[in-house]
């Protein structure tokens, strides 16, 4: 008896290949599209609008001769991800929308509705790949990287748990982007040629500021420059012999008052700006870019920094608490007081960066081998081995 795959097709070229791929593998297939927004007045209307994508979805269905419906989960989704959004931005985080819909939307919600139609497996478009591994008579599921290295997908699913991958396909990890695109071509799909999405999942490119200021509203405060020559700079000194302060120190954020700095602009909410925003400020006349180094939301402040090069924007590491640690394979996790040397990521395209993972009583310290811009608290950080993906932590 054939197995059954739910697919969700999104009305682009990877899930509708990846429906194509499962039925050339022998599978029955139906295809789902999740409808999960309503308010397109803060959405770039000719970007990935959901009524389009849901005509093209159920086009792509028509040309396989698969059976298709749309779910709404509008509801879920706002529960799940636009509420944490709100409650993130307002303590002055930065939200990684996109894995939190995957781990609460696509491969949870969805992931019931697909078991109780009947399916075996659900599917997706991501550019990743799931293997096995046996170990004590037990079997692991592993999150590996996608086979197209500029369009790998695991960090975006850093936060699946061993349930999740194991009623998973990722029909097309093994191809890259141009063999999706030709496979389209050549099968007469509408997707073929369609430009991939931007923006959040399922909703598109959004005017963030126009999103946020839904629930938080505009407030003017001071844009304070901070100098290079500030003193939390100046002391470097990581020679203590203790390990603990080692890594305390090493992921240690700088902290910045309104005395450390010049005022050289305002702003309509510190909450609206990110770590290493450099566009939208508002501020000319500098001899190079300014870029955020930090925000206060109790105090309504932007600090920024003249130059990529400021050292306010970059630190060796950073530390996830203990409830927010996330371990894709159980079996590697480390125990208070080991350590692990792994690649890792804090943002998707970034390029894989050698680590060190340290497992302590305030949580998982990540202190990287080189510097790294931008790290933002709200965001996550993926942990691998070689080209496996073994865990994740919100960056705290």
């Amino acid at each position: 008896m054939k197995k059954l795959v739910v697919v969700g097709l999104s009305g682009g070229v990877d899930s509708s290949v990846a429906a194509y791929q499962l039925l050339k593998e022998g599978y029955d297939v139906i295809g789902l599209f999740m409808k999960n927004w309503h308010d397109e007045s803060v959405t770039i209307s000719d970007e990935c609008p959901w009524l389009d994508d849901s005509n093209d979805a159920m086009l792509v269905a028509e040309k396989l001769g698969i059976p298709f419906q749309t779910v709404d989960l509008s509801k879920e989704y706002k529960e799940k991800i636009i509420d944490y959004m709100f409650n993130e931005y307002e303590m002055g985080r930065t939200p990684n929308p996109d894995i939190l819909c995957n781990r609460e939307i696509k491969f949870d919600v969805f992931l019931k509705i697909a078991l109780e139609l009947g399916a075996d497996f659900v599917a997706t478009g991501h550019y990743c790949r799931k293997g096995t591994v046996e170990k004590n008579q037990k079997q692991y599921f592993q999150l590996l990287s996608g086979k197209d290295i500029n369009k790998d997908q695991s960090y975006f699913l850093c936060q699946l748990s061993q349930k999740q991958l194991s009623k998973t396909l990722f029909p097309i990890g093994e191809l890259v982007k141009s063999e999706v695109r030709k496979i389209a071509q050549k099968e007469g799909l509408i997707t073929a040629n369609k430009r991939d999405s931007q923006g959040l999942c399922f909703i598109g490119k959004v005017r963030l500021p126009d999103f946020l200021q839904q629930k938080l509203k505009p407030k003017v405060g001071d844009i304070l420059e901070i100098p290079k020559t500030f003193s939390g700079y100046q002391n470097q000194n990581t020679d203590s012999s203790r390990l603990k302060l080692q890594l305390e120190f090493k992921s240690k954020k700088y902290i910045y008052t309104k005395k450390d700095g010049k005022v050289v602009g305002s702003h309509q909410g510190a909450h609206y700006f990110t770590k290493g925003q450099r566009k939208g400020l508002g501020v000319g006349g500098t001899t190079q870019p300014l870029f955020v180094i930090d925000t206060d939301v109790n105090e309504n402040i932007i600090y920024v920094g003249l130059g990529k090069n400021h050292p306010g924007l970059y630190r060796y590491g950073l530390l996830v608490k203990p409830d927010e640690i996330h371990w894709v394979r159980p079996d590697l996790k480390i125990n208070n007081g080991e350590s692990l040397s792994v690649l890792s990521r804090i943002r998707y395209r970034q390029k894989l960066e050698k680590a060190t993972i340290y497992s302590t009583d305030l949580g998982l310290y990540v202190i990287f081998e080189n510097q790294q811009s931008a790290i933002t608290e709200g965001q996550f950080v993926a942990w691998y081995i070689k080209d496996e993906l073994i865990g994740s932590g919100v960056i705290s």
